[in-house]
Formats: structure tokens, sequence, C-alpha cells
């Protein structure tokens, strides 16, 4: 059995960021390891170490140089090798839409002809939530969205999945399939310092769109990022100080003046 695991790096940005028109300068911004993606590398891992056929867990990667360092910690979490696909088509876009990283996963699901993807829910920048699903659509596997508890078996994975409202659907999804995990799934584990040496062995695959039988054109995106600011904050924070006595007088004093307890 082959698992593809999309892996995707999010950036994240320090306290002290500036905007600088429509990017944030690269000194603010550290990029990191998608959360759900963790869970979901977690969740392939598991069910490799706990069959007694030959699994293989493969993860699979949009984004440039840098992003071989995320990409190599997924594979010092036992993941067995990784597929980062990079282009100056995709290099040339500020936002790339579910669409066009729809169609290049789709080309890569071609290529390793897995029989299970898992996807983590979202992304944590942009939290588009669609391209798990859209990804099952385009290759016409079956799937399952926001998947809390997997019971994987040769044919079909007993699936329990997380509704609106808290409500939650139990399903039979046949393999092959597509499905997108929730965090809390499972418990995803910390590089260990051997995974970490073992990782910088592993084979990380690149292929540009033409390796992939891709046109240029699957990059344009329908989106255009715009504009870009802080947000203004919407209210006044007042902090107390002194001991907890202080506080407390402080703080029964503001609820007074807000007319808090009146009857």
């Amino acid at each position: 059995m082959k698992i593809l695991v999309p892996v995707k790096e999010v950036s994240t940005l320090t306290d002290d960021f500036q905007v600088s028109g429509t990017a944030v300068p690269d000194q603010y911004v550290e990029y990191d390891l998608n959360e759900w993606d963790d869970y979901a590398i977690e969740e392939a891992v598991q069910i490799k170490e706990a069959s007694d056929d030959d699994v293989e867990v493969v993860t699979v990667t949009i984004g440039p140089d840098r992003a071989e360092e995320t990409i190599r910690m997924a594979l010092a979490k036992e993941a067995d090798r990784a597929v980062r696909v990079w282009d100056d088509a995709i290099e040339g876009q500020a936002l790339l839409d579910v669409a066009a990283k729809t169609r290049i996963l789709e080309a890569v699901v071609e290529e390793e002809a897995p029989d299970l993807v898992l996807s983590g829910v979202q992304a944590g920048d942009d939290a588009f939530a669609a391209t798990g699903v859209a990804l099952a659509d385009a290759i016409d596997f079956q799937h399952a969205a926001v998947v809390t508890s997997l019971d994987l078996d040769e044919e079909s994975a007993d699936v329990r999945r997380e509704l609106e409202g808290g409500v939650e659907e139990l399903a039979t999804v046949d393999l092959p399939a597509v499905m997108t995990i929730q965090t809390g799934i499972n418990e995803p584990r910390y590089a260990s310092l051997r995974g970490i040496r073992q990782a910088q062995q592993k084979e990380i695959a690149h292929y540009s769109l033409d390796d992939l039988g891709l046109d240029a054109s699957v990059a344009d995106s329908a989106l255009a990022l715009t504009d870009m600011y802080e947000p203004e904050t919407e209210a006044d924070t007042e902090y107390f100080e002194g001991g907890a006595g202080e506080q407390a007088d402080q703080l029964a004093e503001t609820l007074r003046d807000l007319g808090v307890g009146e009857a």
C-alpha cells in the first residue's frame, strides 16, 4: 500500500512584523509544517506501523527550496520519502488558488498511484479547507472530510467524521480514497534526533511542471492579492497593577463604572 500525504509549509509572523505593500518582509516571517498536515503524517505513519503488509508513506509539497527544511521534518517523523514540486511559473504567482494546487497534485497522484491520500483539513495560513476534497473529485476517488477516527482494512476504511453543530457521522469509504484529517485524531510524534539524522538520507524527488506533463498555465490563479494590512484593534485593554487585592478593587471599580450589577 502507498499513502500520499500532501504537506504544506505555512508562514507565521513575528510579534513586531510590518507590512510593506502586499507583502511582509522576510525578516518578520517564520515557516513551519502546517498543523493539520502534522496529524495527517502521524495517521499515515501509524497505519504503516500497525500493518503487517508493506506500506510506504510519501509526502508531496508544492514549495520552493526553502520548504525542504519543512519536508525534512516530515521525513524525520517516519515518512519514507518526499516529492517537491516547484517551477518558475508557480514562483511568479502571489497566491496559488485551490484549482491550481489540485491540478498539480492530480499529476503527482497519476505519477505515484497511491491507494490512500491523507491531507490536512485546512492550512493554517489561508484556511481554504478545499484542496483535499477538490483533489478527490479530480482523481475520482471516494472521500471523507474532517475525519476524526480512521480504521483501515485492505479494501475500505471505517471513519468517523465531524459535521456542523457537534454532530458526528460514521461511514465506510472504499479504497482508493482521499481523506482530510482533523486535528486531535492522534498525537503527532516529535522528531527524534535519530529521525532527524535519518531524514537527511531520505529521498526528495524534485519535479517541475514540465516533468509532470503540465503547462505553465496550470499555475494561473483566479485569485489576486490586492491589499494587506494589520487589523485595527476594536477595543482598548486596561491592565490593573499591584497585588491581587489591589487588582480586585480596581476591577470592581471598573465594573461599577460600566454599570455591571446595577438593577
